[in-house]
């Protein structure tokens, strides 16, 4: 087991990421003396590992569990609304906890509502995917709204995330694959070594064995603990994690929410954030090779050409970066360092057009 300490200016917690970190689980309860545990996970999740879960938590707290139906649909605010019913009913209170079991849709939706349940009540994370990596370390916490993806949320940080690697195993390799894209951003953003790492490690997702993914996971989670410390608020550095992710969400929703990975929109903003890094600052950046990796792993390269690029702005106008109609967009300046430019909408479209014809 290995622990990673979340310091921001507000709290500190604890990050656990091992196999069967999961037994800590009790004690991290206990040190809470919970009135009430409330679970929440998704459907996918509760028939593989729910009953572990319960059996678990059970025998020392009064639990209940609420099930989602799993996929990004779930992030709303009629889902929000129904999980603060049930709460209620159940007669949560201001001692109690409640677990997000469950991917970055569970882990992001979990915690607005602890963050806004009677203000505000403690929450752990479970994650059980690879893209939770990203999601479940930080403290934004959110729902999604038809004009804009985590639109509506909050920064609320939880007391603990027991990142237990068992239950990784059974992923299907999409979902690998949108996680490693989060992976692959911590490094091209904060880390050359940990890029050439995955470059030369990672031909293939059936390369991901345990040792490898415990790395990943943790060298991710160590980059986004350090941004996070020095800015939690996203009042600063902490914008740095949005690389590939102004058009990556943009592409998303334009899809509508669930129709494309996660991971996949940003491989594809990752691109383009890199093209337009060399266009930008007229600087050398491994593009081709970072788009002929992309290609062997799995990833879309392209845009869809389903989807316009006027609409593609439109969205990335709504982006929470985005002031006075200036996008602003993070770029590299190397791999492992960032800068960022603004743009008009009127130039991005222009440069997005540019970039779809080349590709």
């Amino acid at each position: 087991m290995k622990s990673i300490k979340i310091k921001t200016t507000e709290s500190e917690y604890p990050v656990l990421v091992g196999e069967n970190v999961i037994s800590e689980l009790t004690t991290i309860l206990n040190d809470l003396s919970p009135s009430k545990v409330l679970i929440v996970t998704d459907s996918n999740v509760d028939k593989l590992f729910g009953e572990k879960l319960v059996s678990t938590i059970c025998p020392h707290f009064t639990t209940y569990k609420y099930v989602i139906t799993s996929g990004e649909e779930a992030k709303s605010f009629d889902v929000f609304y129904e999980l603060q019913t049930y709460a209620l009913k159940q007669q949560l209170d201001r001692k109690s906890v409640i677990l997000a079991f469950g991917g970055g849709v569970v882990g992001d939706l979990t915690g607005f509502v602890a963050a806004t349940f009677m203000r505000g009540i403690p929450y752990i994370q479970i994650p059980t995917t690879l893209l939770a990596h990203d999601s479940a370390v930080g403290g934004k916490v959110a729902i999604n709204h038809p004009e804009g993806k985590n639109m509506i949320g909050a920064f609320y940080q939880p007391k603990a995330v027991v990142y237990d690697s068992h239950f990784l195993g059974s992923l299907p390799s999409e979902e690998m694959r949108s996680g490693f894209a989060e992976v692959i951003k911590h490094a091209l953003i904060r880390s050359e070594s940990l890029f050439q790492y995955l470059q030369n490690e990672i031909h293939d997702l059936q390369d991901v064995n345990h040792e490898r993914l415990e790395k990943m996971i943790l060298e991710g989670i160590k980059i986004k603990a350090d941004v996070v410390s020095k800015d939690e608020k996203e009042l600063g550095i902490r914008e740095i994690l949005n690389f590939g992710h102004t058009l990556g969400h943009a592409i998303e929703a334009e899809a509508g929410y669930g129709k494309l990975s996660h991971g996949d929109c940003v491989a594809t903003g990752m691109l383009f954030a890199t093209w337009l890094s060399m266009k930008s600052l007229n600087i050398s950046l491994p593009y081709e090779e970072l788009k002929s990796w992309f290609k062997k792993i799995g990833f879309p390269t392209t845009i869809p050409d389903s989807q316009d690029t006027e609409n593609l702005i439109k969205r990335m106008t709504k982006d929470k970066k985005t002031k006075a109609n200036q996008i602003k967009m993070i770029l590299l300046k190397r791999i492992g360092e960032t800068t960022s430019l603004t743009y008009t909408d009127e130039e991005l479209h222009s440069l997005v057009n540019e970039w779809r014809s080349i590709e």
